[in-house]
């Protein structure tokens, strides 16, 4: 590992920690690779769930993540901390829980950076702490809120050169393709046109007749695959950062991941009814998937969609999660045959999760396991064999655990704490088991058994409680029946509130 702090007369001196950290790395790679600071691969999916082999539906195709969860540590219980993609990985970035009703919102991230033109202090992400500390840092695709880096709304005509972070990349690269920039490229279809180019008068899935470069994931995974051929001849240690845009609607994927479905065995959610208990306003009206005018049918809380239709989606999502789990795929073989994979730390995250059908709903944007459950893997380089680490764990845990690894001093302002001993011994005692997560004037709380939630509203019951050992589906809000563990853990879930609701 790198010695960062041997160099003491070093660091008496007044130089930038950028410039120091660059004096540090060439001190160390005098030691050779053996002793040089380990690599990051974090890759960031929109939308996933934990809908894989590897987390126990063996429905879904997806070879390449099970075999990277066969040698790494797979989180079952990792939740994030605001379901909605833009607010959670700024939660991830900052290793941050919200404390303003700002940093609930996808704009966060911009909100953030204009005020940050120059480098700020403390760092504005964990991204641009290890920058600062020597790291050269690449990001492709959607790693914040933006979908390739850049500030501009959905519509716009163009690009803008407006960076969302500015600080924390040294590069910043995208291949639009024939959408020609980045949120239509998101919201793409196989003949170049978008959701917002045709005003949304489009189905929420695509089967198209085109190789992995006719989307623009295929497009993502080249230009990562490029990178990583050129960062190989490096001697700085680096961060790359890729951005899949898929399984996120629309649920486009070209037809040979169709093909390896049968739809009509594929199964349907096990809670297609509304929680007892509860009150809609804890729920929405799939607002979001609504959006795709085009759909055979529309939904709400009030029915749920046809088992045919609901079948249909589901292909096409566990399609579009095929097709990004060969474009990982082909990211992790590159990291294989370059060499890297052997200094190489890789994290593979999705931002939240997804509701199918459940309780009528699809989409993320509840305070739900569905919703907040996502998929965390972690591999350093020392691992060879698959662990399974069934501990609560937060997104804002993920920052300080790179950092560790990486021996890079903690960021000043985190809210998370490190993985390390996590992934050294699962056991430990130590760990305190909670996550926090915010939503819908809502705070939630997950403990090894329960999901404990107290909403700030008007409309009753505002308090939930679900018991995952005897309900791990959340069918039933037995707050009214179980006082006392309410009473119990009110006080844990009070830590949380970090000044959002009052």
């Amino acid at each position: 590992m790198l010695r960062r702090y041997s160099l003491k007369n070093i660091c008496a001196r007044k130089v930038s920690k950028r410039i120091l950290g660059l004096l540090l790395l060439f001190s160390a790679s005098t030691y050779g690779q053996e002793n040089r600071a380990p690599n990051v691969v974090l890759i960031c999916v929109d939308d996933l769930l934990p809908a894989l082999k590897c987390y126990g539906n063996d429905e879904v195709h997806s070879p390449n993540i099970d075999k990277l969860a066969n040698k790494a540590a797979l989180f079952t219980k990792h939740y994030v901390t605001v379901p909605t993609c833009g607010a959670s990985r700024y939660s991830l970035l900052r290793s941050s829980l919200p404390k303003s009703r700002a940093e609930l919102g996808n704009e966060i991230a911009n909100r953030f950076s204009n005020n940050n033109v120059e480098s700020p202090n403390p760092p504005e992400t964990f991204i641009a702490h290890l920058r600062e500390h020597g790291y050269y840092t690449v990001g492709i695709g959607k790693i914040s809120h933006s979908s390739d880096g850049y500030i501009y709304p959905y519509n716009a005509p163009a690009r803008s050169n407006r960076r969302e972070l500015p600080n924390s990349w040294d590069e910043i690269l995208f291949d639009a393709g024939k959408w020609g920039h980045g949120w239509n490229a998101f919201f793409g279809y196989a003949n170049g046109q978008s959701r917002t180019s045709l005003q949304g008068k489009v189905e929420p899935f695509e089967a198209g007749n085109v190789d992995d470069e006719g989307y623009v994931d295929g497009l993502t995974a080249k230009l990562a695959v490029k990178k990583i051929n050129e960062l190989a001849h490096s001697e700085q240690p680096f961060l790359l950062a890729v951005g899949f845009f898929k399984p996120h609607l629309p649920f486009n994927s070209p037809k040979k991941y169709w093909d390896i479905y049968d739809e009509s065995t594929l199964s349907v959610t096990a809670t297609p009814d509304l929680p007892q208990g509860v009150h809609k306003a804890s729920l929405h009206n799939s607002s979001e998937f609504n959006n795709y005018q085009g759909g055979a049918e529309r939904a709400s809380l009030e029915s749920p969609l046809s088992d045919v239709y609901t079948r249909q989606l589901t292909h096409a999502y566990y399609a579009a999660v095929s097709y990004v789990d060969a474009q990982i795929g082909k990211v992790l073989t590159a990291l294989e045959d370059s060499g890297l994979s052997e200094n190489t730390i890789i994290v593979l995250w999705s931002d939240h999760g997804w509701h199918l059908g459940d309780y009528n709903m699809w989409g993320k944007h509840t305070l739900f396991d569905k919703s907040l459950r996502s998929v965390l893997l972690i591999k350093t380089p020392q691992m060879n064999t698959a662990k399974r680490i069934d501990r609560v764990v937060s997104s804002i845990d993920i920052a300080p655990t790179i950092l560790e690894l990486c021996a890079v001093e903690p960021l000043p302002y985190a809210d998370g704490h490190s993985l390390s001993a996590l992934l050294a011994d699962c056991s430990i005692s130590s760990w305190d088991d909670v996550a926090y997560s915010y939503f819908r004037n809502g705070i939630s709380m997950v403990t090894p058994r329960y999901r404990l939630t107290k909403f700030f509203r008007k409309e009753h019951p505002i308090w939930e409680l679900y018991d995952h050992k005897e309900d791990p589906l959340e069918t039933k809000n037995i707050a009214l029946e179980r006082p006392d563990v309410v009473e119990e853990l009110k006080s844990k879930l009070q830590e949380g509130n970090t000044g959002l609701y009052n």
